[in-house]
C-alpha cells in the first residue's frame, strides 16, 4: 500500500477527526504539518488553490474534505467499519449535521473572548490587536474564508450548544456510543469540536460539566488514539507526488451528469461556503459521490483532485 499521507497540525479540530479514524482504522500515516493560516505554497501546490485543513494525500492522489478522507479510509481498511450496516444513512447524517452545524455552534462558543484569550496568550478585555501578530493572522485569515458569512452571537451559541449536548447525551443512553457499541462516521464528527473545547479552549469545558455521560464518550474516544505515524516533510511529500504514475485512486468510473460539462473540460470546483478558494483543473470523474480534477504542476507533476458532491460546487472554468 502506498504511503497514507495527512496534511494536518496539531490543533486543528477536523484534523483530529481523522487522526482518530486512522487509529481506530489501525493504519499506518505520515505527518505533514501545514500552516495554520495563508500564504500556504506547499498547500496549493497539492491541491491547486483549496486551502482548508486537513487534505489526504496516497501517491499524485489528493482527497479534500474530511467527509471523502473517511470513504477513502473505509476503502483501504474496511474493518472496523464506520458505517454500520443496519444505520449507515443515519450515521452519514449525523456526521453532516456535526460538521455543518454543531461544528459552527461550538466554534461560536470556543471563541468567546476567554477562550480565545487562552489560545493566544491575550487578556480577554483587550482588543484581538493586542494580543500579537498570531492571533491577528488568525482572525484576518478565518475572516477572510466567512467571506460574509454571519457568525452565532455567544448568548446564542451558548444556548444552542447546550441543547445540542444534551441531544448527544440523549442518544448515548444505554450505549457507548452515538449509534451503538462500536464508534462509527457520526462519533468522529461529533467528537472533534467538543474534542476543541476540552482541550484548546479548556477554560470553556465548563458547559461539557452537565452532560457527564458525554464526557465518559469522550473519554472513550480519545483513548482510540492516532495510531503509528511518522513525521515527513512537506517538501518530500511532493517528491513523492510528483515521482508517482499510474491512474487516478478513483475506483468508480460511473459518469453522473448534472450539470451538462463532459469529461475532458477544464472546470472549477469550489466549497458551497465556508474557504471558497476554487481549484481548476481537467474534469476525468464525477460518479455519484465525487469529482476528480486532474491539474499539472512544475513541482508536484500530474496531480489528482478529488472532492465530495455535497458541498462542493462545479463550474465550467472562467464561468
Amino acid at each position: 500500500m502506498a504511503d497514507i499521507i495527512l496534511h494536518h497540525y496539531p490543533t486543528s479540530p477536523f484534523s483530529e477527526k481523522v487522526r482518530l479514524v486512522l487509529g481506530y482504522k489501525g493504519l499506518a500515516w505520515k505527518s505533514v504539518i501545514v500552516p495554520s493560516v495563508m500564504p500556504k505554497p506547499d498547500v496549493e501546490v497539492l491541491t491547486g488553490g483549496y486551502r482548508k485543513t486537513p487534505f489526504l494525500q496516497i501517491g499524485n492522489d489528493i482527497y479534500c474534505d474530511t467527509a471523502l478522507i473517511c470513504d477513502v479510509l473505509e476503502e483501504l481498511q474496511p474493518t472496523p467499519t464506520l458505517y454500520p450496516a443496519t444505520d449507515k444513512g443515519l450515521a452519514r447524517i449525523v456526521a453532516q449535521w456535526a460538521d455543518e452545524k454543531l461544528f459552527w455552534v461550538a466554534m461560536a462558543f470556543n471563541f468567546a473572548p476567554q477562550g480565545t484569550a487562552q489560545l493566544f496568550g491575550g487578556r480577554p478585555d483587550a482588543p484581538i490587536e493586542e494580543w500579537g501578530a498570531v492571533a491577528k493572522a488568525f482572525g484576518e485569515d478565518r475572516t477572510k474564508m466567512r467571506l460574509g458569512m454571519p457568525r452565532m452571537p455567544l448568548p446564542e451559541a451558548t444556548a444552542t450548544y447546550k441543547s445540542y449536548l444534551r441531544r448527544i447525551a440523549d442518544m448515548l443512553q444505554g450505549q457507548n456510543y452515538l449509534l451503538g457499541d462500536a464508534p462509527c462516521v457520526a462519533d468522529f464528527a461529533v467528537y472533534h469540536s467538543l474534542w476543541f473545547t476540552r482541550t484548546q479552549t479548556s477554560v470553556m469545558a465548563g458547559i461539557l460539566d452537565a452532560t457527564p455521560g458525554v464526557l465518559a464518550w469522550m473519554d472513550r474516544m480519545a483513548a482510540i488514539g492516532h495510531g503509528q505515524s511518522q513525521k515527513m516533510s512537506a517538501t518530500e511529500a511532493i517528491a513523492l507526488c510528483a515521482a508517482s504514475t499510474g491512474v487516478t485512486g478513483q475506483n468508480d468510473i460511473y459518469f453522473q451528469d448534472e450539470h451538462g460539462i463532459p469529461l475532458g473540460l477544464e472546470v472549477s470546483i469550489h466549497a458551497e461556503s465556508f474557504g471558497q478558494e476554487p481549484t481548476v483543473g481537467e474534469l476525468v470523474a464525477a460518479t455519484r459521490t465525487r469529482y476528480t480534477l486532474k491539474r499539472t504542476d512544475p513541482r508536484a507533476g500530474t496531480v489528482y483532485v478529488h472532492f465530495p458532491r455535497i458541498g462542493y460546487i462545479l463550474k465550467k472554468a472562467n464561468a
